[in-house]
């Protein structure tokens, strides 16, 4: 059974590192059982990941010229969206999906018995162009890593539920109307999936209430299905080995060993991850709790003004290219801290869980069904810095932090490891194939 996934990147953001590990999955589980053969289809790359060639991975654009043609088509996508953009805050987080490429033709999708599409915005693919896949009537895989499949066009509605009902009078919009950019696209959607065999795979129950009560999907089949990790490389380590990795020492200049917070994102400045929430918490903290020895560890994109006002020390470890550094800086730190305003099923959370590192995080999305609260991390109502300076003091000041972490680490072994979640997507391939038969 040969299955093809399409991602619009391998391994920049959240929903292509997610895709990616599902398709190494499968080929673990295939070359010792045969039961299926994964490709994964990517729109475009970097060159960094050029020279890392991955098994099973195919490039779209696959020469300096495709490479152009696909930039092209990202630019042409965000200059479409330009003029009604509410301001540029919002510039990534709508897509119209006017501009894409034709992929029915290309090899992998001819020979793939099932396609298994992920996050395919950002002039992959368009509109027109899932209704060329959809026109192909293969079973059709769709894991959603956000909203976007069932709105008029933004990846998170943030509190605007239009998507029930008809997207319309968007908030994203410089000039939100009853036909609006929200309500053409949604008017699209509606016509492509008119006919459509997909079978939706939200990794959390979050996301898939969501997507069965919207007027777009309410009629597919759903099935939760978490993101797999490999657990062979997040693990736990050593304090000091992953200090020493990530280039911090085991004490502060006091010769005091301090307690250490993780936060991480791709972007530290985006709003929906909460940082500003992070730092008036650790403000409360030191207010509550001025003995703390605390350091604040911190990894992504951003900016070093952020940190100036924070009552600890800060070390900012930029952004952690391999595999290798992120595991140490989990396992360097005694919690990481996750105060998402709006979340899937965080590849952060995973990650920490597996490395044995509990979590304290808000109430939002899919993070309440990852963290046990007070086994293996602590959950604060949305947007209460009090409650999240409770959740750091319970991690820090644990009788018992060795439990916390194997209570961590157990919970990702028992839900996100690779046989399986790769086992319960290869029950479901094999399900819709008999199905296509009868």
């Amino acid at each position: 059974m040969r299955v093809t996934h399409l991602s619009t990147y391998h391994l920049f953001g959240g929903a292509a590192v997610a895709a990616t590990r599902l398709h190494q999955a499968l080929l673990k589980v295939g070359q010792y059982t045969g039961a299926v053969e994964s490709t994964l289809l990517v729109g475009t790359s970097n060159r960094q990941e050029k020279h890392r060639p991955a098994p099973g991975v195919r490039y779209l654009a696959n020469n300096f010229l495709a490479e152009q043609t696909a930039f092209g088509r990202f630019v042409a996508e965000r200059l479409y969206f330009l003029p009604f953009e509410r301001d540029s805050s919002v510039r990534f987080q709508f897509s119209p999906a006017v501009v894409g490429a034709n992929v029915d033709f290309h090899e992998a999708i001819q020979q793939a018995d099932i396609l298994h599409l992920h996050w395919i915005n950002f002039g992959f693919l368009s509109i027109d162009g899932l209704r060329a896949l959809f026109a192909l009537e293969k079973p059709i895989v769709w894991t959603l890593h956000d909203q976007w499949a069932f709105t008029g066009g933004c990846h998170y509605s943030r509190g605007c539920d239009n998507f029930l009902t008809h997207c319309r009078q968007c908030p994203y919009l410089k000039r939100p109307g009853d036909q609006d950019l929200s309500y053409r696209t949604f008017e699209k959607k509606i016509s492509i999936f008119e006919n459509a065999n997909i079978h939706f795979t939200p990794p959390s129950r979050w996301l898939s209430d969501e997507g069965i009560r919207s007027k777009l999907l309410r009629s597919f089949p759903f099935s939760v299905i978490p993101y797999a990790i490999d657990q062979a490389i997040f693990r736990p380590i050593d304090r000091t080995e992953a200090n020493t990795h990530i280039g911090i020492p085991d004490t502060d200049s006091s010769g005091a060993t301090p307690v250490r917070l993780l936060f991480g994102s791709a972007n530290v400045t985006d709003s929906r991850k909460g940082f500003r929430y992070f730092a008036e918490a650790l403000t409360l903290l030191h207010q509550q709790q001025p003995n703390l020895n605390v350091e604040v560890l911190v990894f992504g994109k951003g900016r070093s003004y952020l940190f100036n006002e924070l009552p600890f020390t800060v070390r900012h470890l930029g952004i952690l290219t391999t595999e290798e550094a992120i595991v140490a800086a989990y396992n360097a730190a005694d919690a990481m801290v996750v105060p998402s305003l709006e979340d899937n099923l965080p590849n952060t959370v995973i990650e920490s869980l597996a490395c044995g590192t509990p979590v304290v995080a808000f109430r939002t999305g899919g993070i309440p069904e990852m963290i046990d609260h007070g086994q293996n991390g602590y959950l604060a109502d949305v947007g209460s810095t009090q409650q999240l300076a409770d959740g750091l003091a319970f991690i820090l000041n644990h009788a018992q932090p060795q439990q916390l972490r194997y209570d961590a680490r157990l919970s990702a072994e028992k839900r996100f490891s690779e046989e399986v979640v790769a086992g319960q997507y290869i029950h479901l391939y094999h399900q819709l194939m008999s199905e296509r038969r009868s």
